[in-house]
């Protein structure tokens, strides 16, 4: 399973950065958001579509030890790193892509500029410190590439297109654009020329019918002698209408099959059907209450995580399991706790509230004991995906520890993907349900 180098990205363009470039730049925070939402996988893209590139991967192989990531915001407008590669990816086209994400986002022509560079460096410093670390040398930098090509079209935010920035879907990628109608182009001339045999069958059947009934008409003059021509006439107009609507409804059957994306590349529609989850949950709201433990208020949501494990030690059904065999089937998803993407070291933005309840439930009941549990999507390397559940299992375990609840946690382990249900063709929201942390009691 390919790894999807975007979820990478997505860690250095966080909340944080998000607010810093709006005040920088003088726009809304969500305008930014939008812009930086339909650049990165414009730039990844140009980056796969110039996998086998030598000054793209060279680019990407010095911006490990460039210090981009470290200053994105001060940095990256003139880096000669990324204007060299901007040009590379996109040539004459950086122009239209600007004026489209602008346009797209509602932020100024400037400020696209200047957030071009900034998701560019983020992408080849991501890349080239993701390379650095898994010791990847061109090859494999190549390789990782060119596996990003059959995600990127579904990762355009709606309202945008490779051809909406100028970059036809034709150059990049275009090959199956083009295999795909042909074999549509084939199959249409055979269905039609199916149809014109089809009707020449009938009207051949009808000549036949009509001179057999100028025969009978000259030979038969009694009236009964009609449904000699006739019943057989009916039936033949009818399996005749009946294998025509046929033919007509397989031709446009096959027509609507190969239908457009938004990058206006070919897809299959029933391939495309068949991969999208038959329904969506709606979301629950979730509104932060007082979640009462012996006196003390915490803040949570009711049904959440600290509720019920309050309720869980409150009822005595942690007091009352015999082992472990009996609690490790329930286990608790923290609702706040998250990692920076890519990252098992950073917790985004009001993470650390959820981790001092949960100390402050382990101090409220000190005979508890608990094992922390972390799981990624279905995207990316398994192996990889295990190492960085394991080492973010850790850090909470580490985290707990630090604020002296240590000798209640038996155990942190990373799961990576083996209990995630959604497809890793999914959209990163409807995958967010599997990349999670959880906590289960344990004897």
């Amino acid at each position: 399973m390919s790894l999807n180098v975007i979820d990478l990205i997505k860690g250095q363009l966080g909340p944080a950065l998000v607010s810093q470039a709006a005040s920088q730049f003088g726009e809304s925070e969500s305008g930014i958001s939008k812009a930086i939402g339909g650049l990165l996988p414009a730039v990844v893209g140009g980056l796969a579509n110039n996998a086998d590139n030598p000054g793209v991967l060279d680019a990407i192989t010095k911006a490990s030890s460039s210090g981009i990531l470290g200053n994105l915001l001060g940095g990256s407008s003139s880096n000669p790193i990324i204007t060299t590669l901007l040009s590379s990816l996109f040539g004459d086209k950086v122009g239209g892509l600007v004026n489209s994400i602008a346009s797209f986002s509602g932020i100024s022509n400037n400020s696209a500029g200047s957030l071009l560079n900034l998701v560019t460096g983020a992408t080849v410093g991501t890349v080239g410190k993701y390379a650095a670390d898994n010791n990847l040398g061109a090859s494999g930098i190549s390789s990782l590439l060119n596996d990003q090509k059959g995600i990127i079209s579904s990762l355009l935010p709606a309202g945008l297109s490779l051809a909406s920035f100028g970059l036809g879907a034709e150059n990049w990628f275009g090959q199956a654009k083009e295999t795909v109608s042909s074999v549509t182009s084939t199959a249409k001339d055979n269905i039609t020329e199916g149809v014109a045999t089809a009707r020449e069958n009938v009207s051949e059947g009808a000549r036949k019918i009509r001179e057999q009934f100028e025969n009978n008409n000259n030979n038969n003059q009694s009236g009964g002698s009609i449904w000699k021509w006739l019943l057989p006439l009916l039936l033949l107009i009818a399996a005749g209408y009946f294998l025509w609507k046929q033919c007509e409804k397989k031709q446009t059957t096959t027509t609507m099959t190969s239908t457009s994306d938004s990058t206006g590349t070919s897809v299959d529609t029933a391939s495309a059907t068949t991969s999208t989850p038959a329904t969506t949950a709606t979301p629950v709201a979730k509104t932060d209450e007082n979640i009462d433990l012996n006196g003390v208020m915490l803040k949570g949501y009711k049904g959440g995580m600290e509720d019920q494990m309050i309720g869980f030690l409150k009822s005595g059904g942690y007091k009352n399991a015999a082992d472990d065999a009996a609690l490790k089937d329930k286990w608790y998803d923290f609702d706040h706790v998250n990692f920076k993407m890519g990252s098992s070291t950073e917790l985004e933005t009001g993470s650390q509230g959820q981790l001092d309840n949960l100390v402050a439930i382990l101090k409220a009941f000190p005979d508890a004991k608990i094992k922390i549990g972390g799981y990624t999507d279905k995207t990316g390397n398994e192996a990889s995906n295990v190492k960085l559940s394991q080492a973010r299992a850790d850090h909470i375990k580490a985290a707990l520890t630090k604020a002296g609840v240590g000798a209640q946690v038996l155990g942190a382990e990373g799961y990576g993907s083996k209990f995630a249900t959604v497809d890793a063709k999914a959209s990163d929201a409807e995958r967010a349900a599997d990349r999670k942390m959880s906590v289960r009691f344990s004897k």
